[in-house]
């Protein structure tokens, strides 16, 4: 509770919409396209609707419950896998850094009040930093060379995730405007 105003840090309201978006992580997150060592996921989607509806700090927290409940064992990672070993193994660094996705394309998009170019932008600065960290921790784990990891972990991805980026930023705003229409959002 907030000392001042003897207020909960998080509201009901707030609570219940970031169970709802883990819920939508784990439901889209496992759905995935095996294209290799890395599959294509859907899990980057969803942290960007996330953040649309949510912004960075609680579309953060959200994306961090979602991963203690595959940390748990709960089927929530791609392919339909949780526990500790997904984690750790060697594309865990690109779930550890999808944190990094929803802070920072999460504080483009309320920074720009949703505005499509600056919301673009951050989501694209948000994954190169999930590749930057994903990338790192896979060369370490794989004990591989950088071009290696570059054509198993990124550049099969660029076009795909571009295509979520784009799918994001009209469908975020949009979800965002009906939910807050709709008294569901604020």
């Amino acid at each position: 509770m907030d000392s001042k105003t003897k207020q909960p840090a998080l509201s009901i309201h707030q609570m219940a919409m970031i169970a709802l978006m883990t819920a939508l992580t784990c439901i889209l997150g496992p759905l995935s396209i095996p294209i290799g060592a890395v599959p294509i996921s859907f899990t980057n989607f969803v942290i960007f609707l996330t953040v649309y509806l949510l912004g960075a700090k609680l579309g953060a927290i959200s994306y961090c419950i979602y991963m203690l409940l595959g940390l748990a064992g709960l089927p929530v990672f791609s392919a339909y896998s949780g526990g500790f070993a997904k984690l750790a193994g060697p594309t865990g660094g690109y779930l550890i850094g999808f944190i990094l996705t929803a802070i920072i394309s999460g504080a483009f998009i309320q920074k720009s009040h949703c505005k499509a170019g600056l919301s673009i932008l951050g989501m694209i600065i948000g994954m190169i930093a999930a590749y930057l960290f994903g990338t790192a921790w896979f060369i370490i784990q794989a004990d591989c060379t950088l071009w290696y990891a570059l054509t198993v972990c990124v550049f099969p991805f660029l076009i795909g995730d571009g295509i979520k980026i784009i799918v994001a930023a009209k469908i975020g705003p949009l979800l965002r405007n009906a939910l807050q229409a709709a008294h569901l959002l604020k």
